[in-house]
């Protein structure tokens, strides 16, 4: 049964990775999506391999979350084809590669902060009007580590600390208009971006091994699974604001090999 059916449902970074995933689900739950990117390739093929199958359907637009405008004709373009809005998940980010404080420029964190950060703030303020109106619901896409930390990703981790944290802030304001706000935290889930990460490392299998073996699980989650939890938190969740859902497989529980003593000096 479709659990979201004819609700309007706005993607950012919904090409690849976890993205996808959450466009999919929708789209398998009745949804009309609009998702964005900044690239057009994988979204056009995203959007010509899923509207075939609906029993939602979904348009692509080709979005830079760097600039306000983009953001801004993300939003009036949904409600010109659909009308409304009735679900937001700010989902467009980028994870650089592991790189210790002393080497990471001011730069470089206030790009990231822009991207990861900025956008989700712009995302929500421009489709709020429009979500008031219907009593909807924003999903923000966080990650673990902003709750247990990581090694040589200071800028990263921040930003999604960050995330967590307007989420609780926008879910109070926001209360008034009986509109929600959530957040969703993978842990290790196998993305492109995952890959190319394992990819920069002198052995990129023994990396995705060890992914593999931070969680309980003993696996990585599946775009499908993150997916599935943003359904959740959209069509289900309906008494749940200003919460984060982890989405880790345990990764955060139980002890771990954790210590960078080098030993006495």
């Amino acid at each position: 049964m479709a659990r979201y059916a004819d609700k309007v449902v706005i993607v950012t970074g919904g090409s690849k990775g976890i993205g996808r995933g959450i466009v999919t689900a929708f789209v398998e739950n009745g949804s009309k999506v609009v998702f964005c990117a900044r690239g057009s390739a994988a979204g056009e093929a995203l959007e010509a391999e899923l509207n075939p199958k609906g029993p939602g359907c979904c348009k692509f637009l080709s979005c830079d979350m760097n600039k306000e405008d983009d953001i801004q004709r993300l939003v009036s373009v949904t409600v010109e084809l659909f009308g409304h809005v009735d679900c937001v998940v700010n989902n467009a980010g980028w994870h650089p590669p592991h790189k210790p404080t002393d080497d990471t420029s001011a730069q470089e964190f206030k790009d990231l902060l822009n991207l990861n950060l900025v956008s989700y703030f712009l995302t929500s303020k421009f489709a709020l009007p429009h979500l008031r109106q219907r009593q909807g619901n924003i999903i923000n896409v966080s990650s673990l580590v902003a709750s247990i930390g990581q090694k040589d990703a200071v800028p990263y981790v921040a930003t999604k600390g960050a995330i967590i944290s307007m989420t609780k802030a926008m879910a109070v304001d926001e209360s008034r208009y009986r509109v929600r706000v959530n957040c969703l935290s993978p842990g290790n889930v196998m993305t492109p971006l995952w890959e190319e990460l394992a990819s920069q490392t002198p052995d990129a299998e023994a990396a995705v091994r060890e992914g593999q073996n931070s969680q309980l699980l003993g696996r990585m989650g599946s775009e499908a699974e993150c997916g599935a939890a943003a359904v959740f938190l959209a069509a289900d969740a309906s008494f749940c604001t200003g919460i984060d859902l982890l989405l880790s497989g345990g990764a955060e529980l139980n002890y771990g090999f954790k210590s960078q003593n080098p030993g006495p000096v």
